[in-house]
């Protein structure tokens, strides 16, 4: 750790305790991103994955960060891209979930307009808990039908996802800790809302450069959707480090 206070040698106990989730009043959710980017701010490598930009500390934090949310929130094109599956109930975190009156394992609640969703995945075919998927009232009444019989359907919105809409039914299901996973676009378009309460930003120690060959410029952790009040200021939380990696905690507001 190095804010609020130097510390080596942080167990996942310590871990645990640094992203402890804010006590705020339920029923309103508290909604942080957690994203991994290169220095120069690339959020994913050549193949179009995380995987390539990430290590092996990013992945311990990130399923310590899991282990403890409601619900993982991701856009159809993450999960469709990294190959979402079902979240695993893991016995460290069994008691805890416990007392806390939560599922014994996050669900994953996937943003989609199109309903283009592989039916035939883990994700739908053998969830611990059941998939949520969330769309809007343009979506084809005929996928819409059969999305239905294997997941949780929230229709928020007319011709788009209404996001606010969206984080009350994920509230209304006892959902609050609301973990997003992006992709870039989804994330801005959360933060154009004022949806987002916390930024969790990875900072691997590597460049990605203007572009990948062959291709355009290189998504940021946010893209698309303009952000109504930016700069927005952010307050930095806290700071970890293993191996040159950053862990940053920036607070909205």
């Amino acid at each position: 750790m190095l804010l609020p206070a130097a510390r080596e040698d942080l167990t996942d106990d310590d871990l645990d305790r640094v992203y402890a989730w804010p006590d705020w009043p339920v029923p309103t959710a508290w909604l942080r991103a957690n994203m991994v980017t290169t220095a120069d701010g690339a959020a994913r490598s050549p193949d179009g994955l995380s995987a390539g930009i990430s290590s092996d500390a990013d992945r311990r934090v990130f399923g310590r960060l899991r282990g403890l949310a409601d619900v993982v929130l991701a856009g159809a094109g993450t999960v469709r891209a990294e190959g979402y599956k079902p979240a695993k109930a893991k016995p460290e975190f069994a008691e805890r979930r416990a007392l806390a009156h939560q599922s014994p394992a996050p669900a994953i609640a996937v943003v989609s307009r199109s309903l283009d969703l592989d039916l035939d995945s883990r994700l739908f075919a053998d969830p611990l808990v059941p998939t949520i998927v969330i769309t809007c009232g343009a979506a084809d009444p005929a996928r819409l039908d059969a999305i239905s019989e294997r997941a949780d359907v929230v229709v928020a919105g007319d011709d788009d996802v209404d996001l606010h809409r969206a984080v009350r039914a994920l509230n209304e299901r006892g959902l609050h800790r609301v973990h997003a996973e992006g992709g870039p676009h989804l994330l801005a378009q959360l933060a154009a809302a004022g949806l987002l309460d916390e930024l969790l930003l990875t900072v691997s120690p590597v460049l990605a450069g203007g572009a990948y060959p062959g291709e355009g410029p290189v998504p940021r952790v946010l893209a698309g959707v303009p952000l109504p009040d930016a700069p927005r200021p952010l307050l930095l939380h806290h700071a970890l480090e293993d191996g040159g990696t950053l862990f940053l905690d920036y607070r909205v507001g």
